[in-house]
C-alpha cells in the first residue's frame, strides 16, 4: 500500500469513528440536564417486582474454574431498590422478574431497571427483554457506541452518553427506564400486558467468540473480566412506572378523587379526612411541586406547563398515586 492509499484509508477510518461519535449522543450521565435516570424514591414508581427466577452465569465465561456468580439471592431483586442487597448474574446470566399486575404501555417510560454501580461512569450493563406470556421474549433494541478496539478493564469507566436501551446506564438508586412503545409492533408480545421482564448480562468481552452484540451487530464493551462472586450485572430491582396499580402501599380508597382531570389552574382533592402531603412530579420522576393541604382544599396549578403529571398523596398512613394532565 503506497502512502497516498494509506492516507486515504486512515482518513476514511477517522471519518467513520467521528460519524459514530456524532450518532452516539444518547441521554447523558446523572446530574447533567437531559439524563433520564429514575430515582428509587420517585413518586412515579407505582410497584416493584414480586417474583424472580435466576440462571447464574460464570464468574469468567472462558474459565469455569472460578465457578458461577454467587453474590445475593433472588429476594434481593424484589421490592424497592435499596442500593445495597443485589443479585449478581455473572457473565451472560439472566434474571426473569414477575409482577403482581401487568406492566402497560402508556405515555412515557413504563418501567425502570436498577443496578448498584457506585460511580457515574463505572457501569455494568445488561440487555432487557419483556414477555406477555413468560415464553416469548422480545429484546429492547440496544445500542453501544463504546469503542471496542481495546478491552474495558474490570475497574475502567464507560460513558453513559454512548449507551441506549441498556440497563445499568446509571449508578445505584437510579434506574434506567424503558419505553414499551418501542416494541408495540412486535408480533410476539402484548405491550399492554407485560408479565415478565428478563435481564440478560452483557458479557463485556471484546473477543468475538465471547462477546455480546447490540442491535447493529457491534460488540458491547463493558468491564471484563470480573472473576468475583459479584461478577456481571448486579440487579437491585425493577420498578413499574405504568401499570394497573393506582397506589403504593395500604388499601386503595375508592372515595379518594381529584377533579377536574384534565385540569387547568386549579386541582381539587376530595376524600382525605386529615391533613396530607402531596408531591407532583413529571413522568421521568422529576419533582415539580410539593405541599400540604387539608380536606377539600385545592392545589394551585397555574404555574404548571401543559402535560401529564403524577400526584402522590400521603395521608392516614398510606400513599396514593394518581395520574392527571393539564390542558
Amino acid at each position: 500500500m503506497n502512502m497516498k492509499n494509506l492516507f486515504n484509508w486512515l482518513f476514511c477510518l477517522i471519518f467513520v469513528f467521528q460519524l459514530f461519535e456524532i450518532q452516539a449522543q444518547f441521554a447523558p450521565h446523572l446530574g447533567v440536564p437531559g439524563n433520564i435516570a429514575v430515582p428509587a424514591d420517585s413518586p412515579s414508581l407505582i410497584a416493584w417486582a414480586t417474583g424472580c427466577d435466576v440462571q447464574r452465569g460464570w464468574q469468567q465465561i472462558d474459565d469455569s474454574s472460578y465457578g458461577r456468580a454467587e453474590q445475593g439471592e433472588t429476594i434481593d431483586a424484589l421490592g424497592q431498590a435499596d442500593g445495597l442487597m443485589v443479585l449478581s448474574l455473572g457473565d451472560g446470566g439472566t434474571a426473569t422478574l414477575t409482577f403482581s399486575e401487568p406492566i402497560q404501555n402508556k405515555v412515557g417510560y413504563d418501567f425502570a431497571v436498577f443496578e448498584n454501580g457506585f460511580m457515574d461512569f463505572f457501569l455494568e450493563l445488561a440487555f432487557v427483554e419483556v414477555s406477555s406470556d413468560g415464553i416469548h421474549f422480545v429484546r429492547f433494541p440496544a445500542s453501544s457506541f463504546t469503542p471496542f478496539l481495546e478491552q474495558i478493564g474490570p475497574f475502567d469507566y464507560l460513558e453513559p452518553i454512548h449507551l441506549n436501551n441498556l440497563a445499568g446506564k446509571y449508578p445505584r438508586l437510579h434506574g434506567t427506564p424503558f419505553d414499551l412503545e418501542q416494541l408495540k409492533d412486535s408480533a410476539f408480545v402484548n405491550v399492554n400486558a407485560i408479565t415478565h421482564v428478563k435481564i440478560v448480562d452483557v458479557v463485556g468481552s471484546i473477543q468475538p467468540n465471547l462477546a455480546t452484540y447490540d442491535k447493529d451487530g457491534k460488540i458491547v464493551n463493558d468491564p471484563w473480566p470480573t472473576p468475583f462472586p459479584s461478577s456481571g450485572f448486579d440487579l437491585d430491582a425493577v420498578g413499574v412506572l405504568n401499570g394497573l396499580q393506582l397506589h403504593l402501599g395500604g388499601k386503595q380508597n375508592k372515595d379518594f378523587s381529584i377533579y377536574p382531570n384534565p385540569f387547568q389552574n386549579q386541582l381539587f382533592v376530595n376524600g382525605a379526612n386529615e391533613k396530607m402531603n402531596f408531591i407532583i412530579s413529571d413522568l421521568s420522576g422529576r419533582i415539580i411541586k410539593t405541599g400540604t393541604l387539608d380536606e377539600y382544599q385545592s392545589i394551585f396549578t397555574g404555574d404548571l406547563v401543559t402535560g401529564i403529571y403524577l400526584l402522590k398523596f400521603s395521608y392516614n398512613h398510606q400513599n396514593v398515586v394518581l395520574k392527571c394532565s393539564k390542558i
